[in-house]
């Protein structure tokens, strides 16, 4: 009947006036019970008195009540704060009580009104052990009869016996569709070791062993430690990826719910958790005095960097932002994004950066003091044999946009380039470093100051391998990959984004900025993890199938050219690239030969780009019939070592 009664009405809570009458009568048995205590468990005692009492016992205990609040709280989750708040309750209670019999004794208002005031005392810890007894047996009836009448589905270790792992306990005991039996806490302080926190033992770490976890019938282990170094629960995660449970993570604490913890935020482990990337804080004092009071323009403002760009930018007191993208549907949902999110002073723009008169008219209708450009295509094998859109977005826009950015006096010019401009083995690397050397020609004038930063991929953009990877294993496999000795530097976006910032308030001008990308991740092992963290098993369950290098497409990317090195900077993650010179007029007259030959669709527009960067060598492409000439392939080995901080 109990549980029928509970199972039907597991979505409601018991009515917080309901739960007030049932403590006010909690406390009224507690007085009659206190006097028996006091005259020896008998009834020798004035029950005429105990009637004329009784009623004033029952509303002091309901103001006492009501100004505490103690009632609100749901039942079936009580703890240690419900116990805190019914002692105050019963504390304010006596306290009342007691004035009003000294007040009454002094006055003498009410003949037989005076209590005893042992039996205050014994009223006092009669009602406290009666309201907490009540809300726990409320409490051990509904874990008794419903929560646990639900199969435990599986078993959980929490890695973590701090107050984070205290609170993932909870958070997973009072979820009432959780079915999930937290069997230990994983710690490496031995003072924990070997002792229980609510009931549940704890372990040392040295127990993560397939016989132990075999054993305990493990299913889960979360990871509940705030601020762990990436590096750590990469070594962590992978200790436990060979075995057969899922691995999760609880989120940071700023993530929480009104601070809070749900069990529907702890998530499974990502690739990009183990990517030792580190938290990045998004406001920064010498960006603000750069933006402070500016009109600034982002091209390519809804792609993955230019929006999140964007998204930074606005947190800042800039005067008017103007985002321009040619992607109608992109730059429309980071519209609503936006607005959803209170930010209001911003332009969208639909428009194309190749088109010279649309860009000329927004610069002199908005006249930005500065521009952060990008805008690109990216896409390797796709460029690889569509140069001419390569070049005529890559190179001629790029052009357009620092051309006009001279000519309407803009401060800063910032580019956001790609490691892939580096000895550039295809298309699009290739106009990126056109484009590079253009903005470094166009720094020779000394009107606007022409920023270049350059960095590797980044986490989770458009195309990249890790969202191809997880749509892959969600649909069964295989996972494809070009080689199985590729390597790839990782960056987030959120990251990558505010170092252009950063970057752009502390560039004085012809400054190409490198930023520190850690170290190079072996894509073949990073699809391995992916799999393995999916909860299932390589090759048994997802095969990884290697297809070969795709046109253009490198081994290992690099940072730094030939004849280049990096000097510091005041951040540890922005370094300075020192350019070998170049002939700036010789360059730019090339760029507008190249230019112009691209508009009239002549064939020879790859020779010229091979022309213009020596060092650019096709590979595993058809284009590299171009090449005869040169020996070096720069695609299969990197010709100097990246110097990384």
């Amino acid at each position: 009947m109990i549980q029928n009664y509970l199972s039907n009405n597991v979505n409601r809570y018991a009515s917080k006036w309901l739960v007030l009458i049932i403590d006010v009568i909690t406390v009224s048995l507690s007085f009659f019970l206190a006097y028996c205590i006091r005259f020896n468990l008998s009834l020798d005692f004035d029950v005429a008195m105990l009637y004329t009492q009784l009623p004033f016992v029952a509303l002091v205990s309901i103001i006492s009540f009501l100004i505490v609040g103690s009632y609100k709280g749901v039942v079936r989750h009580t703890g240690v704060r419900d116990v805190y708040n019914l002692f105050n309750a019963i504390c304010t209670c006596s306290i009342i009580m007691i004035v009003m019999v000294l007040i009454n004794t002094k006055l003498n208002y009410f003949e037989n009104f005076t209590i005893p005031r042992g039996i205050i005392i014994i009223h006092s810890l009669l009602s406290f052990m009666g309201l907490t007894a009540s809300r726990y047996v409320f409490k051990a009836l509904y874990n008794t009869y419903l929560v646990k009448d639900m199969k435990v589905n599986k078993n959980v270790l929490i890695y973590g016996a701090g107050e984070s792992g205290i609170l993932t306990h909870n958070a997973l005991t009072n979820h009432s569709k959780s079915r999930a039996r937290v069997v230990g806490y994983i710690d490496n302080d031995n003072q924990k070791v070997g002792k229980q926190i609510n009931g549940v033992s704890v372990f040392h770490k040295s127990v993560l062993t397939e016989d132990f976890l075999t054993k305990k019938d493990i299913s889960e282990v979360i990871f509940s430690i705030q601020n762990i170094d990436p590096k750590n629960l990469r070594k962590l995660v992978e200790s436990l990826v060979e075995y057969p449970v899922q691995v999760k993570i609880v989120p940071p604490v700023e993530d929480w719910i009104n601070g809070e913890l749900r069990a529907s935020q702890i998530k499974q482990v990502q690739i990009e958790d183990l990517l030792d990337r580190a938290p990045i804080s998004f406001k920064n004092e010498k960006v603000d005095q750069e933006l402070n009071g500016k009109v600034i323009l982002v091209t390519g403002g809804a792609g993955s960097i230019g929006s999140e760009i964007v998204r930074q930018i606005c947190d800042y007191s800039y005067k008017s932002l103007i985002i321009i993208d040619q992607a109608e549907s992109a730059l429309y949902d980071l519209q609503q994004d936006l607005k959803q999110n209170g930010f209001h002073n911003f332009i969208p723009i639909v428009g194309d950066i190749r088109d010279k008169n649309r860009m000329n008219a927004i610069f002199q209708e908005y006249k930005p003091n500065m521009v952060f450009h990008a805008a690109a295509y990216k896409h390797v094998p796709l460029m690889e044999y569509n140069s001419y859109e390569a070049i005529k977005i890559n190179v001629a826009g790029t052009k357009t946009i620092a051309d006009l950015s001279m000519n309407h006096k803009v401060d800063k010019f910032v580019f956001v380039s790609t490691d892939k401009a580096v000895n550039p083995t295809n298309v699009m690397g290739a106009c990126k470093r056109i484009a590079e050397m253009y903005i470094s020609c166009m720094e020779q004038q000394k009107k606007t100051k022409f920023i270049t930063t350059r960095f590797g991929n980044v986490l989770g953009s458009n195309g990249s391998v890790i969202p191809l990877f997880r749509k892959q294993i969600e649909k069964g496999g295989p996972l494809t990959l070009t080689h199985k000795d590729v390597t790839r530097y990782f960056m987030t976006i959120p990251e990558a984004s505010q170092l252009v910032l950063e970057a752009g308030a502390m560039g004085e001008g012809g400054e190409i900025f490198i930023f520190d990308m850690g170290e190079s991740v072996k894509i073949f092992d990073l699809a391995k993890n992916m799999i393995k963290l999916s909860g299932l098993n390589y090759p048994e369950d997802i095969d990884i199938k290697i297809t070969g290098l795709r046109p253009g497409e490198k081994l290992y990317e690099e940072l730094l050219a030939n004849g280049e090195n990096t000097l510091p900077t005041y951040h540890k993650k922005i370094k300075i690239s020192k350019v070998r010179d170049l002939d700036y007029a010789d360059v730019r007259s090339k760029i507008d030969e190249l230019c112009i030959t691209n508009m009239f669709f002549s064939g020879n527009t790859v020779k010229l780009m091979k022309n213009i960067v020596p060092e650019y060598v096709s590979n595993n492409s058809e284009l590299c019939d171009l090449d005869e000439d040169k020996k070096t392939n720069h695609g299969d080995k990197p010709t100097l070592k990246v110097v990384q901080s």
